[in-house]
């Protein structure tokens, strides 16, 4: 099936007579005839036992998420957050480390710089511009994984998914790749070489902003088994699992061996997944994704090709405009487009950043991005506060960016109320 079908058929197939569209099953048990068949669950959790581990409406949706990115399965959290967290310590314990492009989400970044190394962690701050020989440069013996952004929030720089794959496999381990502003409508990590996709959700795959959620793609490509025998790394893949009675995730589970270690571990242990109710709002977001994804992309087009006319505009990054930077590798990993989110800087830095935002009546001012409607964030005062000045312009930002998400209203409607913006100035 193609992709516009997939978002309406993968995951769920009504039976004869049943309902038309998935369920909601709410509920947190599982009811069993015998006490033995229970007790098999907690040797191998091969089916629904309590819904703190898997539910039949997430199973559904995680099913079909997994067939939307090319990967062997997926687990649902109840956060983008959380499953950038999962991502990492199903990987990772205390005394470990692991890179990550300096361009990333500016919760992200404190998750790993701050809490991960409170933990034992290390992360190790790459430039995401770094040649294959640089990335290479900052691995150390007891790093276990990369990660990056496809398309980093708020910046809009574009992740060269390929180098970092070669840098991290010659390194004899995993690449985990935040897909959230791409979706796997525009980008698909896993035919670039990555091996892990995160998702933050409560962005474009809902899209109503109608609740947070996450998600945990495993493409069950990494070979687990043969690099623990190469270097001793992930030995909780191979090796009996002495918290789930014995059990070994990649002679039990093959290829789904991490993505299985994740749920009976992790999310057995920190309890973050979503109900059942959110993952039937975010199926329906998901059913409209293609469509949806491709106005954005119209529409802020269209946006950033009249921002950049603008002489109050210090810079404009939007990857599709081909004087962009970034414009190469967008043409390579996002044929189809870069998303609806567009970075501006202004002349007059926050002051007149503030002004902008202030006179705007159609945008709405609001710690969200992606959303159906368009919205608008001073980063450096609000999603990236916490971050150093050093981290800032690691991360591409300035006292003057203001983050342009551009909504599904009409494209002229969104210019005239920016129009009242630019003015204000």
């Amino acid at each position: 099936m193609k992709f516009e079908t997939k978002v309406l058929h993968s995951g769920y197939k009504p039976e004869n007579g049943g309902p038309g569209t998935i369920p909601i099953v709410q509920s947190t048990t599982y009811r069993f005839d015998s006490c033995d068949h229970v007790a098999a669950l907690f040797d191998k959790p091969t089916e629904f036992m309590y819904s703190r581990f898997a539910n039949p409406t997430c199973d559904a949706v995680e099913k079909k998420i997994a067939d939307l990115e090319g990967g062997v399965g997926c687990m649902l959290t109840s956060s983008g957050q959380a499953a950038s967290l999962i991502s990492i310590l199903n990987l990772c314990q205390s005394g470990d480390s692991f890179i990550a492009s300096s361009s990333i989400y500016g919760g992200t970044i404190n998750l790993f710089g701050f809490t991960l190394k409170k933990l034992g962690i290390e992360c190790i701050w790459v430039d995401v511009n770094s040649s294959y020989d640089e990335i290479e440069k900052a691995f150390k013996p007891n790093t276990k994984c990369v990660f990056g952004e496809t398309i980093s929030n708020p910046s809009l720089t574009v992740f060269d998914i390929e180098t970092w794959a070669k840098a991290a496999h010659a390194k004899n381990v995993p690449l985990i790749v935040d897909n959230t502003f791409a979706t796997p409508f525009l980008c698909r990590p896993f035919e670039w070489g990555a091996d892990i996709v995160v998702h933050s959700t409560t962005k474009y795959m809902d899209g109503h902003a109608v609740q947070g959620g996450g998600a945990i793609v495993d493409s069950g490509n990494f070979d687990w088994e043969s690099t623990f025998k190469k270097t001793g790394k992930f030995a909780d893949m191979v090796e009996p699992d002495e918290s789930y009675h014995g059990l070994c995730y990649v002679k039990d589970f093959g290829k789904a061996a991490y993505i299985v270690k994740a749920r009976t571990q992790l999310m057995r242990d920190f309890g973050c997944y979503p109900s059942a109710q959110s993952a039937f709002y975010l199926n329906l977001g998901l059913e409209t994704l293609p469509i949806r994804m491709e106005r954005y992309c119209q529409n802020a087009m269209k946006v950033a090709e009249f921002l950049k006319s603008s002489d109050k505009i210090a810079k404009i990054s939007y990857p599709a405009l081909k004087e962009d930077a970034y414009h190469a590798l967008a043409q390579k990993y996002l044929p189809k487009g870069t998303c609806g989110v567009i970075a501006i800087s202004m002349k007059g830095g926050r002051t007149a950043a503030v002004r902008f935002m202030d006179a705007l009546k159609l945008s709405s001012d609001e710690v969200h991005v992606a959303d159906i409607r368009t919205c608008v964030l001073h980063p450096a005062s609000a999603t990236h506060r916490q971050l150093t000045d050093e981290q800032l312009v690691a991360a591409g930002i300035d006292g003057g960016m203001v983050r342009v998400s551009v909504g599904l209203e009409n494209v002229e409607d969104i210019i005239e109320d920016l129009k009242l913006g630019l003015a204000a100035i």
